[in-house]
């Protein structure tokens, strides 16, 4: 199963920029090099987890990196008469003092296997900044949530590329900047946004284009849609019907949705990027009731070809994704696309796996593709404009 970050790795960003007829609707932030409030983002983790008592609680995490996050996080799950269990290093070999106690100890030299077992009946697991899918104690997690138990805070502190398409290492001003949108988010706006949203999706369908030519559209019927909304409750991801609506993001604002496969139909116009290591220019691929029909390029066109024969006979198309979050929006004051395109108006189309998500696209391939500059529609209803949401 392709888990919730194998495809990032393979980020494109749609680098086309335009006006909207309608005020967009966008907030900005101001940035600074403080350090980060530890204190305060445990605060409001603990808010949105609304954790009940003797929820038993434990955390993933990188031993030096967001240490004391740790210790914030640890004190205040006690004292909301949780139980606190401890910190899983990454690969399970060692940790600090600090960290030991007797269900760590338990964790040393684990499989993915054996920790599935071990984690099996806890209620919350909280995924701390350098935790990743691709580590045992994280993707037994994943297995255990995808089974339909406990909840996750996955804090998904990372994601940054300027509008270029290159990636952005995290410095002192990006940290300060997802600090800002955790604390300052309007969850409640946000979510609300997502269910109208949500609502006009199921009645009416999406239809996706973009000034290079993309026109897609498909139905999503009755398929789960994720909303990542900043609530971590157990009566909200108790509703849950995938693994990712299990999982929830920090900072927040992504919807998420695999579209029935057989009702997808139009043409994407991918910008210029890498597949495998060849350059790839003018790709087109076209589909027709969800199947691929025609790909073409100026440059590449056999790299593409290979990559994606193993999908061609059957569907390939993964998901819609759709930013709501103006706090991590493209504006005057922030010239990057931050978040794996959380921010309101970026509108990410995906091929690949989409098992996490409901659908029924198999295998071990997953490519994302963001374009800041669509235009989105359900029915006659315009919700994103040229890259910009609406009001």
């Amino acid at each position: 199963m392709i888990k919730s970050h194998i495809a990032f790795v393979a980020l494109i960003i749609a680098l086309l920029m335009a006006s909207c007829d309608r005020k967009p609707a966008e907030k900005t932030v101001a940035l600074h090099s403080s350090p980060l409030d530890m204190d305060a983002i445990s605060d409001k983790l603990m808010e949105k987890i609304s954790l009940q008592p003797g929820e038993k609680v434990f955390m993933i995490g990188v031993p030096g990196e967001f240490d004391s996050l740790i210790v914030f996080l640890g004190d205040k799950i006690t004292s909301a008469g949780g139980v606190y269990l401890g910190t899983i290093n990454v690969d399970t070999t060692s940790w600090p003092n600090s960290w030991n106690t007797d269900f760590v100890k338990s964790t040393k030299g684990k499989s993915k296997e054996e920790l599935i077992k071990l984690l099996d009946g806890y209620d919350l697991g909280i995924m701390l900044p350098g935790a990743s899918p691709s580590d045992a104690p994280y993707a037994a997690w994943q297995e255990v949530l995808n089974s339909g138990k406990g909840r996750s805070v996955h804090a998904h502190w990372a994601g940054a590329n300027d509008l270029n398409g290159t990636s952005i290492p995290m410095d002192a001003e990006i940290n300060a900047f997802y600090q800002r949108v955790i604390l300052d988010s309007d969850y409640a706006a946000i979510g609300a946004t997502q269910t109208s949203f949500e609502e006009a999706l199921r009645k009416n369908g999406a239809t996706i284009t973009t000034p290079a030519g993309t026109n897609l559209s498909f139905k999503i019927g009755d398929r789960p849609v994720t909303k990542q909304d900043g609530d971590v409750s157990k009566a909200h991801t108790d509703k849950g019907r995938n693994l990712i609506d299990r999982e929830i993001e920090f900072p927040a604002g992504a919807i998420r949705v695999a579209p029935i496969e057989e009702t997808v139909g139009g043409t994407i116009v991918f910008p210029q990027a890498v597949w495998g290591d060849q350059n790839v220019e003018g790709l087109v691929i076209t589909f027709k009731q969800g199947k691929i029909t025609n790909i073409k390029a100026t440059t590449g066109l056999d790299a593409v070809k290979a990559i994606l024969a193993p999908g061609m006979e059957g569907y390939i198309f993964r998901e819609l994704g759709v930013g709501f979050n103006p706090l991590l929006a493209i504006t005057e004051n922030n010239q990057r696309i931050l978040h794996y395109g959380y921010g309101s108006g970026i509108v990410r189309l995906s091929l690949g796996n989409n098992a996490e998500l409901g659908g029924i696209v198999g295998g071990d391939f997953g490519r994302i593709t963001l374009f800041k500059d669509a235009t989105l529609k359900t029915g006659s209803d315009v919700w994103i404009k040229d890259g910009k949401l609406l009001e």
